[in-house]
């Protein structure tokens, strides 16, 4: 998602550049992309980000009771 949102970012920029100058140095087109990709996609992915993050979290939880369980499991014996 983020290198699709990369990608556009630097064509647009691209063609902008292009029809206001007549010609784009690329270098300078790809530092521009990345910074507006990169705070377009802090933006727009956020729902994507905060339900990763939950479900990292969720199943974080899940391997630490276990392992819990496991180590109770260890001392009764």
């Amino acid at each position: 998602m983020r290198l699709a949102l990369f990608a556009a970012t630097a064509a647009v920029v691209f063609g902008i550049w292009l029809a206001v100058a007549g010609s784009a140095n690329v270098m300078w087109v790809l530092v521009i992309a990345l910074v507006v990709s990169g705070i377009a996609s802090y933006l727009l992915l956020a729902r994507q980000r905060a339900a990763l993050a939950h479900h990292v979290d969720e199943r974080a939880r899940r391997a630490s009771s276990k392992f819990d369980a496991m180590r109770a499991k260890e001392d009764v014996d």
